[in-house]
C-alpha cells in the first residue's frame, strides 16, 4: 500500500500540523473496516484527530483508495468550517478517482517527481 497526499493536501496538512503518522493511522483504520464513510468509486472520506483533541473536532479528509495499491489524499476541512460535502463535489472527486487510481505506478512515481503528489512515509516505508 503507497500512500500519497496531493498538492493542496500537504499544504492543508502543514497548515494545520497533520503529520504522516496521523496520515497512516487513518489508512490503517480504512484497512481494517473502519470506514467513517464510502461515498462510492473509490472515493472515501474519514475522520481525522486535530493534535490533542477527538476525531468529532476534527477534520474530515477526502481520500481516493484502493486497498492493497494506493490511498491520496485530496481534500480535507474541520467539521467546525463546513457540515458537508455537495452533490456536485462528490461526483467530481469520484470522476479525479477513477483516473488517479486507474493511473500505473510509473506514472505515480512521475507525478511525485514533479511534485504534483508526495509520498507519505510511514515508520520510513510504505504500509
Amino acid at each position: 500500500m503507497r500512500i500519497y497526499k496531493n498538492g493542496w493536501f500537504g499544504k492543508f496538512a502543514a497548515r494545520e500540523r497533520i503529520d504522516d503518522a496521523t496520515l497512516c493511522a487513518a489508512i490503517r483504520q480504512i484497512e481494517q473496516g473502519l470506514i467513517d464513510a464510502d461515498l462510492g468509486s473509490g472515493v472515501l472520506k474519514q475522520r481525522i484527530a486535530r493534535a490533542r483533541a477527538g476525531k468529532s473536532g476534527g477534520y474530515r479528509t477526502v481520500i481516493f483508495f484502493r486497498r492493497g495499491e494506493r490511498a491520496i489524499f485530496v481534500f480535507a476541512f474541520a467539521k467546525n468550517d463546513r457540515a458537508n460535502l455537495d452533490a456536485e463535489e462528490i461526483a467530481t472527486f469520484k470522476r479525479a478517482a477513477k483516473i488517479l487510481l486507474a493511473l500505473p505506478q510509473a506514472r505515480m512515481d512521475i507525478e511525485v517527481e514533479a511534485g504534483r503528489l508526495t509520498e507519505v512515509s510511514c515508520d520510513g516505508k510504505n504500509l
